[in-house]
């Protein structure tokens, strides 16, 4: 007797698409991505995702989109004071980017322009006005925070995906081992960034802070 009731296909929708596309890119690595894999991976004709992406460029913009998406920007410290709000996006960033190392160029090659990014960047150019920033500063800020970040993840990113490549480091006893080589036995991968992140803040405060003085 036949089922009445045979199972159902997932809809296809932009966001839909672009989730399974990042799942892949996260298996597999974005060099080895194809459409057809996307398409075997959707169970539809390559052909299928073009109705929904002009081409894989615009599938990247989609991913990059969905990523930022994933910050939950609604959900960021937006009633506390500029650094705050600065620290946690930073964050925020940081950790949504590295859970998906082999996507991180996808997102660090292209501006993200969808509505909610749009509205995200316009809340923190008013957070940090209302504390004191000129917009254009402001601008300038937000922009050193976010290139400060995306490089630091694109960093942490090289060194996850090719982790199984990487050279051995001498030990304590080989000739080869110096001061650079004992401060790096030291340091845990990526505990820099607090540091980086800090500097910053305390950089942009300072000279935020000359610029009113001068008014």
């Amino acid at each position: 007797m036949a089922d009445r009731n045979p199972p159902t296909r997932t809809v296809l929708n932009r966001e839909y698409i672009a989730t399974v596309a990042l799942d892949l890119i996260d298996q597999i690595g974005l060099a080895k991505f194809s459409m057809r894999k996307l398409g075997a991976e959707l169970g539809v004709d390559p052909m299928a995702v073009y109705r929904h992406y002009a081409d894989q460029e615009a599938l990247y913009d989609g991913i990059a989109e969905l990523l930022f998406d994933r910050l939950d920007p609604d959900s960021l410290p937006w009633a506390k004071d500029w650094r705050a709000l600065c620290t946690a996006y930073c964050e925020r960033l940081r950790g949504t980017l590295l859970d998906h190392p082999h996507a991180v160029t996808v997102f660090a090659s292209r501006p993200v322009r969808s509505p909610a990014a749009i509205a995200t960047g316009n809340r923190m150019i008013e957070a940090l006005r209302d504390a004191g920033f000129t917009p254009a500063y402001a601008l300038q800020v937000a922009r050193c925070l976010r290139e400060f970040t995306i490089g630091h993840v694109l960093t942490m990113a090289v060194l996850s995906v090719g982790a199984e490549r990487r050279s051995r480091k001498p030990a304590p006893d080989d000739p080869t081992y110096n001061l650079l080589a004992e401060a790096a036995d030291g340091a845990a991968p990526g505990e820099h960034f607090q540091l980086g992140l800090t500097a910053m803040l305390d950089g942009f405060s300072a000279a935020s802070g000359r610029t009113r003085a001068r008014r």
